[in-house]
């Protein structure tokens, strides 16, 4: 199933009305989940008929009408943040697309980190659950991320990673006009001792990295590239990009110094898994930065 954040529609489950009857008894015959579950959403108005808001568990239905039943909790609803939006949940995972400017979880003093700021909207909404981080994105990468919700879930997803997770693919910008259309860039990348991932057209004792690449559009300045990941290595886009010549726009570490949007332009736009624990294939997309396509307008 694919859910797209920003197409509403999908956070709706859509029934239709075969006979005359109470709108709460119809929920309880075509809707999985318990009598107090279902009277929450009602009042969390997160029930319509025929396109309108309803709240009386009473109100009468008759054949023909439509009933939409919100997938997004109201503790959901009420969530916000600047750096952090929430995707999709359920009792098992939660998906959301992050910010530039926030890490993925705490390190040293930072305290600004998805991983509490997901910590402290369950406490808010009574869930007894934790963020348990199982990838990352760095701080000045946007996207999407996935965190279990238990350590059940966490281990499952730690463990079958490369066996869940079907499909990853980034957006960038990068410098310079790319001359191919597409490729792929494989080589070995490893740390040295000042944290700085290098690499190598031999194996140097470090990781082997697959990076394949689309070029979605270009200009004599700069190129909008699609990076489908094969494997998931520490900053393994940025550094395969320099690699080509062409490195990620605005990145201090493996960059050229040109900045056009005074951001790291890398996004992780598109995931796709398997559920670690209803096998549900999943596929998670958000649109490119509208800031990144008007640098080819």
């Amino acid at each position: 199933m694919r859910y797209n954040p920003y197409n509403q529609q999908g956070e709706y489950d859509h029934l239709n009305v075969q006979k005359a009857q109470p709108l709460l008894e119809f929920l309880l015959e075509n809707v999985q989940q318990s009598r107090s579950k279902i009277k929450a959403t009602l009042q969390g108005q997160g029930i319509k008929v025929n396109g309108k808001t309803v709240t009386q568990f009473d109100y009468m239905l008759q054949p023909g009408m439509k009933v939409a039943v919100s997938k997004t909790k109201r503790n959901q609803r009420m969530f916000k943040s600047r750096y952090v939006k929430i995707v999709y949940e359920d009792r098992w995972i939660i998906v959301v697309e992050k910010n530039i400017g926030i890490l993925s979880m705490a390190a040293g003093h930072s305290s600004l980190n998805v991983k509490s700021v997901l910590d402290d909207y369950f406490k808010k909404s009574g869930q007894k659950c934790r963020a348990h981080v199982v990838h990352r994105l760095d701080r000045d990468t946007s996207g999407l991320m996935v965190y279990a919700k238990d350590m059940d879930t966490e281990q499952i997803l730690e463990h079958e990673w490369h066996d869940l997770v079907y499909d990853r693919r980034y957006v960038a910008v990068v410098s310079g006009e790319m001359e191919q259309d597409q490729g792929t860039v494989a080589n070995w990348l490893k740390d040295n001792k000042a944290y700085v991932t290098y690499s190598s057209p031999v194996d140097n004792g470090g990781k082997y990295a697959v990076t394949h690449f689309f070029v979605l559009d270009r200009t004599t300045d700069h190129s909008l590239v699609e990076f489908k990941l094969e494997t998931g290595r520490k900053n393994q886009i940025r550094v395969h990009s320099a690699d080509m010549g062409h490195p990620v726009c605005g990145d201090v570490k493996y960059g050229n110094g040109d900045d056009p949007l005074h951001r790291l332009c890398l996004h992780a736009f598109l995931l796709c898994l398997t559920h670690p624990v209803t096998h549900e294939r999943m596929e998670f997309e958000t649109p490119i930065p509208t800031v990144f396509r008007q640098l080819f307008k």
